[in-house]
């Protein structure tokens, strides 16, 4: 399958494919860096040995064995690894050895990327907060839940770092941290041997420096190019700004990142139009909750029954409470809804709208304060997220208290090239260099 853009490597793959930088010493340096921060950063849950790192991206760079040649690679800590423990952000599993790594990981040293650490995740990736700090904007959180994968792009530690969205737990955290996240269309990439909280929703996505990173690595990853959904396009892309939501009105400080991207785009000669979500999107959106909450209470079931001491009082509650209120018919009903969403998504499309993408807040907000005890909310992310569409958080606008405001451009599910050509386009405005 061909792409509609040819994502060249980033410098650093450059560098490892041609020899000039090795893998070893680039290793050597990043757990160095890491060192230097983790303990007022707190983005990871555990990380190789020096020598096994040095050992592992030595052989992925000398035998080639893939497009990252040695690159370090954080994994959320809710992915499976026999390398390292894996908590799932809960002290239930503390020290815990999986037997088996999960797909995603495999798919990891196939590409030749070598998993330096565990990043940190809030429990079972749900909402109770981590201890992790928020490089780009102090004394605020993260975000969740793929919180240290989130700070340790941010701060400079890695060049990828892998987390799982649910609800917004990628493009969220991306929002508040000041990086790229991007969710792909639904199933890219392997979720066997990602602990499941919902098994509709679950996705795996990426943390990355720039869009032209996340579209290399996620196609790197993979194993295979991005499909062209139609012909390489020769016209730029058509933003739709969404204008007016079901779950309540813009912050002002969201409606004014909005305008300024707007503007830029319109005064790059962008087509840029104002655009209403459709009459299911209310009914689509809350569908999402149902899903979400009637399949987390089977996912988590053992845990709910034999741990519930150890789980946090956020997510016992919420356990019991969707196991109470949320019945099978709700649930059927529910994904009756998302199958209809999906279809009318599919048949009516961006371009009746004359628009190829969605321009959307990637957070309410700038990030919460860590007073708050609250990694945000997933008001703009959850519809996408049930609809399986790609997403893609650009960085560039900063709210009123100088913090990080991410946007999100949502594309039709399976056209992530064109997704990440438009959030292309946007980044380069935002953050020109």
């Amino acid at each position: 399958m061909e792409t509609t853009e040819n994502h060249k490597p980033p410098a650093t793959i450059a560098r490892l494919a041609a020899g000039t930088l090795d893998a070893a010493t680039l290793a050597d340096d990043t757990l160095t860096r890491i060192d230097a921060q983790e303990a007022a950063l707190g983005a990871f849950a555990a990380l190789l040995p020096l020598d096994v790192a040095r050992r592992e991206a030595a052989t992925a760079q000398r035998e080639r064995r893939g497009p990252l040649h040695g690159l370090p690679v954080g994994v959320k800590d809710i992915v499976d690894t026999v390398a390292l423990p894996t908590a799932y952000g809960s002290p239930v599993y503390a020290g815990h050895r999986p037997r088996s790594d999960a797909a995603l990981v495999g798919a990891i040293r196939r590409a030749g990327g070598v998993v330096i650490g565990k990043t940190t995740s809030t429990e079972f990736a749900y909402l109770h907060p981590t201890a992790t700090r928020n490089p780009n904007a102090p004394g605020r959180t993260p975000g969740g839940s793929s919180a240290g994968s989130a700070a340790a792009v941010a701060a400079g530690l890695l060049e990828l770092a892998i987390g799982t969205q649910t609800g917004g737990s990628v493009i969220r955290p991306a929002s508040y941290c000041g990086v790229v996240g991007y969710k792909p269309s639904f199933g890219w990439l392997p979720t066997a041997g990602v602990r499941c909280f919902s098994w509709s929703l679950d996705t795996v996505g990426l943390f990355t420096r720039t869009v032209a990173d996340a579209a290399f690595f996620a196609q790197a990853l993979a194993g295979r190019r991005f499909a062209a959904t139609r012909p390489a396009p020769t016209a730029a892309p058509r933003f739709g700004v969404v204008i007016d939501y079901p779950w309540g009105p813009l912050s002002p400080a969201m409606a004014t990142a909005l305008q300024e991207a707007a503007t830029r785009l319109r005064t790059a000669g962008h087509t840029v139009r104002e655009v209403r979500l459709p009459a299911w999107a209310a009914e689509a959106f809350e569908a999402q909750a149902t899903v979400q909450g009637w399949e987390a209470v089977r996912a988590l079931h053992t845990e709910l029954t034999q741990h519930a001491d150890a789980l946090s009082p956020l997510l016992r509650d919420y356990l019991r409470e969707a196991s109470r209120t949320i019945g099978d018919a709700d649930y059927d009903a529910a994904q009756r809804i998302t199958a209809a969403a999906r279809e009318a998504l599919a048949e009516d499309g961006l371009a009746a709208h004359g628009v190829d993408v969605l321009l959307t807040p990637g957070a309410p907000d700038e990030a919460p304060l860590l007073s708050e005890h609250s990694t945000g909310a997933a008001s703009y992310n959850r519809l996408w997220t049930l609809l399986g569409t790609p997403c893609v958080g650009v960085p560039g606008l900063r709210g009123p208290h100088g913090a990080p405001l991410g946007l999100q451009v949502t594309g039709a599910r399976g056209a992530d090239a064109e997704c990440l050509r438009a959030a292309a386009v946007l980044e380069a405005l935002l953050l020109p260099r």
